[in-house]
């Protein structure tokens, strides 16, 4: 595999974004400047994306409008302010290279019955190769399939990608 450019959207939801119903709602968590949001915009998909950082809602909103799709982008800290979650809403549950462990129960709930998790983020090993190295950001061997554990398993893997270490998971709520 080749490494994306920053704008495209992580491999690991392109090649899996068909799990998700289509035209479904779908939350994009730490959604960063917009990538994997946009392109779920631009797919048909109604788009709710959520990051701490103001300037990176301000770009996401410039670059959607620029596109011509709309994205729900707000403002927000997870891992302080409560997060504007409502339960069983979302068709699918977006997050890529972000890892806060109190919130993935949150996640789990927010999704709505056949709805799915996309997950992807970096496991122990990464610390060795660069960034990220605190622990508290990175999975430990298995982890991931431990955290999501009441959904049904439907795509998994950890192991190198694109020359990062990562776990990846597609999960159901049944």
């Amino acid at each position: 595999m080749t490494e994306h450019a920053p704008d495209q959207p992580a491999t690991w939801l392109l090649e899996n974004v068909g799990f998700i119903r289509d035209g479904g709602l779908v939350l994009d968590v730490a959604c960063g400047r917009g990538r994997n949001a946009v392109f779920l915009a631009r797919s048909g998909f109604s788009v709710v994306a959520v990051d701490r950082r103001e300037e990176a809602i301000r770009e996401l909103l410039l670059w959607a409008q620029a596109t011509g799709v709309v994205v729900d982008a707000r403002v927000v800290d997870l891992e302080t302010d409560q997060p504007p979650i409502e339960r069983n809403r979302f068709d699918a549950v977006v997050v890529i290279n972000y890892l806060y462990r109190p919130l993935i129960p949150i996640l789990i709930e927010a999704l709505a019955a056949n709805g799915v998790l996309i997950y992807e983020t970096f496991t122990v090993g990464q610390a060795e190769r660069g960034h990220p190295r605190n622990p508290a950001f990175l999975l430990r061997d298995r982890e991931l399939r431990d955290l999501v554990k009441p959904l049904e398993m439907l795509r998994w893997r950890e192991e190198d990608v694109e020359g990062k270490l990562v776990a990846s998971i597609v999960a159901r709520r049944r």
